[in-house]
C-alpha cells in the first residue's frame, strides 16, 4: 500500500479501474450467461472499455455520469453505422476514415470532447469488421447501452473520485494575492516600506504560476470553446498581468511623480476591486461590477487633466500611465469575470476582447471548430492524420482478412502521437508487452482448462491490467489487457493458441501503420507547428503595434491587423498546448514567455484604442513612430528566428530618443503609449532561455526581498 500511496496518493487509478472492471464483467455476465445472447456480451464489455478506460472525461463524478448519459445518442449512431458499413471493406475504410476525423477534430472545442475521442472511435472500430449482421444489431445497442448506464451509475455510487481543486478556487487563489499585493504597493507609495510586498510576492507568483496551462492537467484547464471557460481563461491571463504590472510600478521611480496622490487612490481601488472578485469567486461575495473602478479611473483622468505636464520630464508622467494601464486590466478582469457568472457587458463589441459574450454555446463552438479547420491547425493536424491511419488500417486488415483485425486499429490508438519521436518512444513497451502477453494466453489455452476459470480470473486480470497503465506504464497495461482480450473471446467462442498469435500479428500490422503515419504526417509534431504558430503570431504583433500607433497618432481607421493577430494567437496557444502534452529537452525558447509578448501587444492596443483618443499627436509623430518601428522590428526579426528555428537574441535597448515637453495633456498619452512599448520591448526580451526557471517575475520578486531598487 505503500508503494501504491507513493504512486497514486489518491488511488484514483485504482479506483478507476474498479468501477470499469466491475461494470464490463457484470454486463458481460450477464449478457453472456444470464441473458444467453453472446452478441451482447461484447458490447457490454466493450462499451465500458471505450468510455470507462480509453476516455478522460473532467469534471466531478456527477458532471462525468451527466457527459457518459449525453453521449448515449451519439455511441448509438456510432455502433449502427459500423454495423451497417461493414457491408464491405471499402464503405468500412471510408467510414472509418470520415467518423475516425470527426471524432477526432471535434475534440478541439474542449477537454470533455477531446477526453471522449478515444472511446468512441472503439465504438465504431468494433462493429465496422466481419461478420456483416445486420440483425444483431439490436443486441449490440442494448449491449453499449447497459455498458453507458451502468457506467454512468457507478461514477456516482461506486468509490468516486474526489472532486478536483476547481478552477474557480485556484483564480480565487491568484486574484486574492493579487489584490494584497496592489494594496501593499499603494501602502509602500504612503508610508516608503517595502517589507509588506516582498512577504507577498512569493505566494502571489506562485498562485498565478498555478494559472498556467503547463502547470494545470489537460482536463483541469478551462480550454473549452465555451463564454465561460473562454472568460476563466482571460481573467487568469489579466491576473498574471496585473502583477507582473504591479512589480513594475514597485520599482517605478516615485519621487516627484506627477498625480502621485491620484495614482495612490486608483491602485488602492484596484485593490479593493481585485479582493471583491475574489470573494466572489469563492462564493463569500456579491457578483463585482466595473463601476468603483470605472469611477476611480474617472477620477483618475480628471486629476490628470487638472495637473499641467507641461516642461516636465518624461520619467514623472510614467508612474501615472502605468497606474492608468494596470485600472484598465483591472476592468478587463471584472467583465472577464462576470461574463464567466454568465453576466454579459451592456455594449456589444463584436471586434473587441470579449466578442464572444453575445454569442451562443453553439455559435462558439462553430467558431472553433471553423478556425481551425486548416492545415495549420494542430488539431486538424492530429485528427487527419488519425483518420488516415485507422482507414488504411481496416482496409488492409480487411483485405487481408486478419483474425480480430480490430485489434490493429486499437494498436494504432494505443501507439500513434502527435510526433514520430513520440510514436517510436511508445512502440517498444507496446510490442514488449503484446508479446509477453501473447506468449502468457497462449500457455493458458495450450494447457487447457475449465471455461468456469476464464470466467473468474476475468475480472482479477482486468483490475490489475487497467490500474497497470498509469502505475506501471505501458508495456504492462498492453501484456494484461492482451491476457483480458483472450479471457473474453474464450468465453464467447471456440478459441486455441493462434489467437495469440493473430494478436501479436495485428499488433506488428497496426505498430507499422502507426509509425509510418507519424512519419509522413506531419513528423514533428507540437513543436514544429509551434515555431511557425508562435513566428506567425508575433508578425502579426508587429503589425498590430505599427497600425496601433497609426491609430493613436495620426487618427487612421483601425484596419485588420487586430484580428488577424487574435486568429494567430488562437492557433498558437492550441499549438502550444499540443507541445506541453509531448516530451522534449530543454529548449532554447521560453514558449509562454513568446506567446505572452504576442498577446500582451494584442491586450494592450485593445486597451489604448478603447481608452484614448485617435489621432491629435501630430507634433509626436516622428518619434512615435520612430519607437513603434523599433519594437515592431524587433517583434519581426523575432518572428523570423522562430520560423528559422534559430535562437532569438536580446537586443540591445536603443538609444534614448528626444521627445516634446510642451503638448500639454497630450503628453499623458504619449506616456502611456511609451509605456505599453516599453513593456513589449522587455517582453521580448525573455523570449530566449529555459521557460520554468528563467521566470522574470521571480527574478524581480528576489530583488524586492533583497531590498533592491
Amino acid at each position: 500500500m505503500g508503494w501504491l500511496r507513493r504512486r497514486d496518493p489518491q488511488l484514483l487509478a485504482v479506483r478507476r479501474a474498479a468501477r470499469v472492471t466491475l461494470v464490463a464483467c457484470l454486463g458481460f455476465y450477464v449478457c453472456r450467461y444470464l441473458l444467453d445472447t453472446p452478441a451482447m456480451a461484447p458490447y457490454a464489455l466493450f462499451g465500458a472499455v471505450a468510455l470507462g478506460a480509453l476516455s478522460q472525461i473532467p469534471g466531478t463524478p456527477r458532471r462525468r455520469a451527466g457527459t457518459l448519459i449525453a453521449v448515449l445518442p451519439v455511441a448509438w449512431l456510432l455502433v449502427s453505422l459500423g454495423t451497417l458499413l461493414s457491408v464491405s471493406n471499402v464503405a468500412a475504410a471510408a467510414g472509418m476514415f470520415l467518423f475516425g476525423f470527426v471524432v477526432s477534430y471535434v475534440g478541439v472545442g474542449g477537454p470533455r470532447l477531446a477526453g471522449l475521442a478515444a472511446g468512441m472511435q472503439l465504438l465504431y472500430i468494433l462493429p465496422c469488421f466481419p461478420p456483416y449482421d445486420p440483425g444483431s444489431l439490436p443486441s449490440r445497442l442494448a449491449g453499449v447501452t447497459c455498458a453507458i448506464v451502468l457506467l454512468a451509475v457507478a461514477e456516482v455510487a461506486l468509490w468516486p473520485d474526489p472532486v478536483p481543486t476547481p478552477y474557480t478556487a485556484r483564480l480565487a487563489d491568484a486574484i486574492d494575492s493579487l489584490a494584497d499585493c496592489l494594496s501593499a504597493v499603494a501602502d509602500s507609495w504612503e508610508h516608503g516600506s517595502k517589507e509588506r510586498l516582498a512577504e507577498l510576492l512569493p505566494e502571489a507568483t506562485d498562485r498565478a504560476d498555478a494559472l498556467r496551462p503547463s502547470r494545470l492537467p489537460p482536463l483541469q484547464r478551462p480550454a473549452s470553446a465555451g463564454r465561460r471557460d473562454r472568460a476563466l481563461s482571460a481573467a487568469a491571463g489579466t491576473a498574471r498581468l496585473l502583477l507582473g504590472r504591479a512589480v513594475d510600478l514597485f520599482f517605478v521611480e516615485q519621487r516627484g511623480a506627477v498625480t502621485l496622490p491620484a495614482a495612490t487612490n486608483l491602485v488602492r481601488r484596484t485593490a479593493g476591486c481585485t479582493a471583491s472578485a475574489a470573494a466572489w469567486l469563492r462564493g463569500r461575495g456579491p457578483l463585482p461590477d466595473t463601476d468603483q473602478v470605472a469611477a476611480a479611473l474617472s477620477e483618475f483622468r480628471v486629476a490628470r487633466m487638472n495637473t499641467d505636464p507641461g516642461g516636465i520630464p518624461p520619467e514623472r508622467l510614467r508612474l501615472g500611465a502605468l497606474a492608468l494601464a494596470l485600472g484598465e486590466w483591472t476592468k478587463s478582469l471584472v467583465v472577464a469575470i462576470r461574463l464567466a457568472a454568465g453576466e454579459r457587458p451592456a455594449h456589444a463589441d463584436p471586434t473587441g476582447p470579449f466578442w464572444y459574450a453575445y454569442r451562443s454555446t453553439p455559435s462558439l463552438y462553430w467558431h472553433r471548430l471553423r478556425e481551425n479547420l486548416t492545415p495549420r491547425s494542430v488539431a486538424f493536424q492530429g485528427a487527419l492524420r488519425l483518420a488516415a491511419a485507422l482507414a488504411v488500417a481496416r482496409l488492409l486488415a480487411g483485405e487481408l482478412d486478419l483474425s480480430h483485425g480490430f485489434w490493429v486499429l486499437l494498436t494504432i490508438l494505443t501507439v500513434l502521437r502527435t510526433s514520430a519521436a513520440e510514436t517510436r518512444s511508445a512502440l517498444r513497451p507496446a510490442l514488449v508487452g503484446t508479446v509477453a502477453g501473447s506468449l502468457a494466453a497462449a500457455v493458458l489455452l495450450v494447457v487447457g482448462v475449465h471455461p468456469t476459470v476464464y470466467a473468474v480470473v476475468l475480472p482479477v486480470v482486468m483490475l490489475v491490467g487497467f490500474a497497470a497503465g498509469p502505475l506501471l506504464g505501458l508495456g504492462w497495461s498492453q501484456a494484461l489487457f492482451t491476457l483480458v482480450i483472450t479471457l473474453v473471446f474464450a468465453q464467447v467462442t471456440p478459441v486455441d493458441w493462434r489467437l495469440a498469435e493473430a494478436r501479436v500479428l495485428d499488433v506488428l500490422v497496426g505498430a507499422a501503420i502507426g509509425v509510418l503515419a507519424g512519419l509522413f504526417a506531419w513528423p514533428r509534431g507540437g513543436g514544429g507547428e509551434l515555431h511557425r504558430a508562435a513566428g506567425t503570431f508575433l508578425g502579426s504583433s508587429a503589425e498590430v503595434i505599427r497600425e496601433t500607433v497609426a491609430v493613436m497618432a495620426d487618427g487612421r481607421p483601425p484596419g485588420a491587423a487586430l484580428p488577424r493577430a487574435r486568429l494567430a494567437g488562437q492557433l498558437a496557444d492550441a499549438s502550444f498546448a499540443l507541445y506541453q502534452s509531448e516530451r522534449h529537452s530543454a529548449a532554447a525558447v521560453d514558449w509562454q514567455a513568446t506567446l505572452l509578448a504576442g498577446h500582451h501587444a494584442v491586450r494592450g492596443a485593445e486597451a489604448l484604442v478603447r481608452s484614448c483618443p485617435a489621432g491629435g499627436l501630430l507634433p509626436c509623430v516622428a518619434p512615435l513612430t520612430s519607437a513603434a518601428d523599433d519594437v515592431a522590428g524587433r517583434y519581426d526579426r523575432a518572428a523570423a528566428d522562430l520560423l528559422a528555428h534559430r535562437r532569438t537574441l536580446v537586443e540591445p535597448v536603443p538609444a534614448a530618443v528626444e521627445w516634446p515637453t510642451d503638448l500639454g495633456q497630450d503628453l499623458y498619452i504619449i506616456a502611456d503609449l511609451r509605456v505599453w512599448l516599453d513593456g513589449l520591448r522587455e517582453d521580448l526580451g525573455r523570449i530566449p532561455g529555459l521557460p520554468e526557471p528563467g521566470d522574470d517575475l521571480r527574478v524581480r520578486v528576489s530583488r524586492v526581498a533583497d531590498g533592491a531598487s
